[in-house]
């Protein structure tokens, strides 16, 4: 990895701003219900306190719109990382404003402010110089540790690194050190998993994996719009129409470059779109008029478990059905078991996925959960994420 971390500066009674991704879901009391990304930006803020660094943290929360929605405060934040760090983190009442520079003006060596909301001004999006400038003003060093907005170009992920020495923090150096290894130089076999609801969505990773990988397992609602551009009938299955056949090149594509691509051969359909739908496993090239494709069956469980056995490197990206519903959760969870088996690299990308296995409980088996949903998918496509590309080369 070529982009400097925080061990590469010194950071020894320095203010240093630091980008953190605290867009924890909340629920209707402000309590947060799952801080998983608050841990993950725990070794960082250590690492500086631990260096008497003057610590201001910022993030968004939610989509405030620029406008000062309390509803999105980082309060509960500041309070559970006071909790976490065991020191008080103060909270600033505004993010440019008169408390955010008297608080962190005030700064003692090991002292952390957290920064107000920074969607709460539109500046933010927009990556306005004005704002990014003022934001930057109240530090001397950027640490950008939020992955999750890498891909986004706004004032705190890449405005202040014009006015800072700017390096990344340890997830963001674990993102690139992991997915960034697997991408240019992976174990072989080299295995990915692409699920989700559609290929549109996808497109830029297939493309980008099929010069990669050595086998291609798709599943989900995806696999529908493949199953149609080989002329199967899918019934009332969701179907991207017109990439049917963008779908029909990708196959020719990973076929002539000797990628293995496998499509599910059994399919579990449902006479509707409900939890507990009436339901029955069909073979994939001939699913019933009236019914809708929800999961994967017995027979492609099977095969895609199989091709995973011998891999040495795995992304998984999207669920295999709809993993909500409980009774169409079954290839989902199949699939997060044999990659979790698997003897090698293991890495989730982020979104759906990395929810499905941390909740069937097989994250402490992988090598890696991305903290990006959109982040994690433009960089598995090789797009330059501005929020890394900004960072001070070693």
């Amino acid at each position: 990895m070529n982009k400097k971390t925080v061990k590469d500066i010194e950071v020894a009674g320095k203010k240093v701003l630091v980008r953190c991704d605290f867009n924890v879901p909340l629920d209707e009391n402000g309590h947060i219900t799952d801080e998983n990304r608050i841990v993950g930006a725990l070794p960082t803020i250590k690492y500086l306190i631990g260096n008497n660094a003057k610590v201001i943290l910022c993030s968004h929360l939610g989509r405030p719109k620029g406008t000062f929605n309390m509803k999105y405060s980082l309060s509960p934040v500041a309070a559970r990382l006071s909790e976490k760090l065991g020191i008080e983190v103060k909270m600033a009442a505004d993010v440019i404003g008169d408390s955010a520079k008297s608080l962190t003006a005030a700064l003692q060596d090991g002292g952390v402010v957290l920064l107000e909301n920074v969607r709460f001004h539109a500046e933010e999006e927009k990556n306005d110089p004005a704002f990014a400038r003022q934001l930057a003003n109240l530090a001397e060093i950027f640490v950008n540790d939020a992955f999750g907005t890498a891909h986004r170009a706004h004032a705190s992920t890449t405005g202040v690194a014009d006015y800072l020495p700017a390096v990344c923090g340890f997830l963001i150096q674990k993102e690139i050190e992991i997915m960034g290894g697997a991408l240019a130089n992976p174990a072989r076999p080299f295995a990915a998993i692409l699920g989700g609801a559609k290929v549109s969505d996808k497109i830029g990773v297939i493309e980008n994996l099929l010069d990669k990988v050595d086998t291609l397992i798709i599943g989900g609602g995806m696999a529908y719009t493949f199953m149609r551009a080989k002329g199967y009938g899918i019934g009332k299955s969701i179907c991207e129409e017109d990439k049917t056949a963008l779908a029909a090149e990708l196959l020719k594509k990973a076929e002539v470059k000797g990628v293995k691509l496998l499509l599910p051969v059994d399919t579990v359909v449902a006479a509707e779109f409900k939890a507990d739908a009436e339901s029955k496993t069909v073979p994939s090239d001939s699913l019933p008029e009236e019914w809708m494709g929800l999961d994967i069956g017995e027979k492609t469980i099977a095969l895609f478990s199989d091709a995973l056995k011998d891999a040495k490197t795995v992304i998984w990206n999207g669920p295999m059905g709809v993993f909500e519903f409980e009774k169409f959760a079954i290839g989902t969870k199949k699939i997060a078991e044999a990659v979790a088996n698997v003897n090698g690299t293991t890495i989730i990308g982020g979104g759906d996925s990395a929810a499905a296995v941390e909740r069937l409980g097989f994250a402490p088996k992988m090598t890696h959960i991305s903290t990006g949903g959109g982040a994690s998918l433009e960089y598995l496509e090789g797009i330059v994420l501005p929020g890394i590309a900004c960072l001070n080369d070693k």
